[in-house]
């Protein structure tokens, strides 16, 4: 949503911030429509993830730490006049997901009970809250409201923390590592509301191992047949981890 506005109001160049996904996206949606892209990742960003956005990106900056990737997007927007697409930055980015966040849990008209987010820029749970609050509004679904939890990875879980301490806001996490780059982000944009969200639902918010992770992606890859990234290892993961602490139970058919 946030292309396809662009290129109706007549934005030439666009930039974001990316663990490797989303610029992916934005790469490849931009270019298709003519909108020149660069994108600013980690310097540890996954090779799969780089060569991706590589392929169809104008420009690609691996940098570290992350607080380099901030200063050199604002310098550039400045000198190349880019729009800058970065989470919360402009409004259709959010509004898309909002929409297709609501809708895609509720595919069957059936709320879940509890939602696991691997907790990144993107899939957030105060997007979900909208979503659905528009579903019930237009007659879709009920008032029920799933239970919400975040989930991050102990090497970088700066959301768990400041949910544990019972503060509104989550501190930067030094140092932060784990092998699910997706939910490495340090300092998330919007920290209050997906803490408020969390907590007005009555869910949590936990972390798990990176050896975890990849247990629950074998454990999938082995049992199921899919192969899961290792954020959504993440989810299942801790969604283990809630039924063995009873924070969540099983429905029994």
């Amino acid at each position: 949503m946030a292309v396809s506005m662009g290129k109706a109001l007549g934005i030439k160049h666009m930039a974001m911030p990316t663990n490797g996904n989303a610029g992916a996206a934005l790469a490849a949606y931009a270019t298709s429509c003519g909108i020149r892209t660069t994108i600013f990742c980690p310097a540890d960003t996954p090779e799969v993830n780089v060569s991706e956005i590589e392929l169809q990106a104008r420009r690609l900056s691996r940098q570290r730490p992350d607080r380099r990737l901030r200063q050199d997007r604002r310098r550039g927007k400045a000198k190349a006049g880019w729009f800058d697409t970065s989470t919360l930055k402009e409004p259709y980015r959010i509004e898309g997901r909002r929409r297709w966040a609501g809708t895609r849990r509720t595919a069957r008209l059936e709320v879940p009970d509890v939602i696991f987010y691997p907790d990144r820029r993107r899939h957030r749970p105060d997007r979900d809250v909208e979503g659905l609050a528009e579903l019930e509004a237009i007659g879709f679904i009920g008032s029920k409201r799933p239970r919400m939890v975040a989930v991050q990875a102990s090497g970088c879980a700066p959301m768990v923390r400041a949910f544990e301490a019972g503060t509104e806001h989550a501190p930067r996490w030094e140092d932060a590592h784990t092998i699910a780059s997706g939910i490495r982000v340090p300092q998330a944009v919007g920290d209050f509301l997906i803490l408020r969200a969390v907590r007005e639902s009555k869910g949590f918010a936990i972390a798990v191992t990176d050896e975890k992770i990849t247990a629950a992606l074998n454990e999938v890859a082995r049992e199921e047949g899919l192969l899961l990234c290792p954020e959504g290892a993440a989810t299942y993961a801790a969604y283990k981890e809630s039924l063995a602490d009873g924070r969540v139970t099983k429905m029994i058919a």
